[in-house]
């Protein structure tokens, strides 16, 4: 009986274990579909875009002197599984692991009116 309470308190902390390594993801409004739908060329100003995508990583100028904004953003998919249902052989569990990755990538050029005069964006995945 005690090996069935100790068993059975071992697999609650395991378990509780595996829920805080799923830690809450933070949506992002850094995607493709957001740049289609509110960045419009001629009339979407740095303050919009700050508003719509918050601060940019790296601001630098180009060759016409024009202030550019960059955004970059990399999410990692990462999961395990467990083989055997969360059972201990010799105080190992087995599991598997998999990740992922995908890079978004977008570049907004701006006028000297601070107005977008145009902008592109990457993505991949891998």
């Amino acid at each position: 009986m005690k090996k069935l309470v100790v068993l059975i308190i071992i697999a609650l902390f395991m378990l509780q274990g595996h829920a805080n390594a799923a830690e809450s993801v933070q949506k992002s409004n850094l995607t493709a579909g957001m740049a289609k739908s509110k960045i419009i060329k001629g009339q979407t100003t740095q303050t919009q875009i700050l508003e719509i995508f918050g601060s940019p990583n790296i601001i630098t100028k180009n060759k016409s002197g024009n202030e550019v904004w960059t955004y970059d953003k990399v999410s990692v998919d990462k999961s395990a599984t467990e083989g055997y249902g969360n059972i201990l052989v010799a105080g190992i569990a087995k599991e598997n692991y998999s990740s992922s990755a995908r890079t978004f990538t977008m570049m907004i050029e701006f006028d000297d009116n601070e107005v977008v005069k145009d902008y592109s964006y990457r993505s991949a995945a891998f």
